[in-house]
């Protein structure tokens, strides 16, 4: 009960994934991912050691779609899993399994793969896609909310019981080996994605300042200092 985008951005090479489900806690399970490597998801009844051993294997340099193969090879429990592979050229393979809740399916466009299970019907994961290529020239990480936004809006997930609010999200995005850019969650929510939303915007008006303070400690403001120039730049109407 998932839906999720991974990607690339053309102009800047930063990969990223945006995923949001029923489910609490979903952002720390968003291990499979590596700069100039690729990324992979594996959702539906996931196998957490699948996406690190993913990477592992596009570093080695295997094509997506032979480490779907892979993977397969690994796992007797396959047909249960939701796999989306993304290497760092932008080519990508994707896998659902006939044992995953209805409906479940992926998209392959260029550079991502909109994925997602037990949800509203295959127009969501075409919402996905469509959301994500509506502003080419954004950053990855505004590209990866608005398609989990246009997920949302499709009717996102549905059960047994009907409509299943989206309560954990997340978006995290990396260009550098050591630490991402970007790594923004919401837990336990009753509309985690336009929490993800706030919380994200927020960060970015924060992201320059943390930056500065690891490159130039010495001429960094104090965060009191930050925080009150931010105040009245809301003040003002300035941001």
């Amino acid at each position: 009960m998932t839906f999720s985008i991974i990607a690339r951005c053309q102009s800047t090479g930063r990969l990223g994934i945006g995923i949001t489900t029923y489910s609490i806690a979903v952002g720390g399970r968003c291990e499979g991912m590596r700069a100039d490597v690729g990324i992979c998801k594996t959702q539906a009844f996931t196998r957490r050691a699948n996406d690190p051993l993913a990477v592992g294997l596009l570093a080695r340099g295997f094509t997506p779609a032979r480490v779907i193969r892979a993977l397969s090879e690994n796992d007797s429990d396959h047909e249960y899993r939701q796999i989306a592979v993304l290497n760092y050229e932008g080519n990508a393979a994707a896998h659902t399994g006939s044992g995953t809740r209805p409906w479940s399916g992926h998209r392959i466009g260029p550079g991502y793969v909109s994925f997602g299970n037990v949800l509203a019907g295959e127009h969501v994961v075409d919402a996905i896609a469509a959301g994500f290529a509506a502003d080419p020239t954004a950053p990855l990480e505004f590209r990866l909310l608005v398609a989990l936004e246009a997920g949302r809006d499709a009717g996102g997930q549905h059960g047994g019981e009907g409509h299943l609010p989206e309560r954990s999200a997340a978006i995290r995005v990396v260009s550098h080996p050591d630490y991402p850019d970007i790594d923004v969650r919401v837990d336990l929510h009753e509309r985690a994605v336009a929490e993800l939303r706030r919380v994200l915007e927020e960060f970015k008006l924060y992201e320059e300042f943390y930056r500065e303070r690891g490159r130039n400690p010495r001429e960094a403001v104090t965060q009191d200092v930050f925080v009150a120039r931010l105040d009245k730049a809301r003040v003002e109407g300035t941001i």
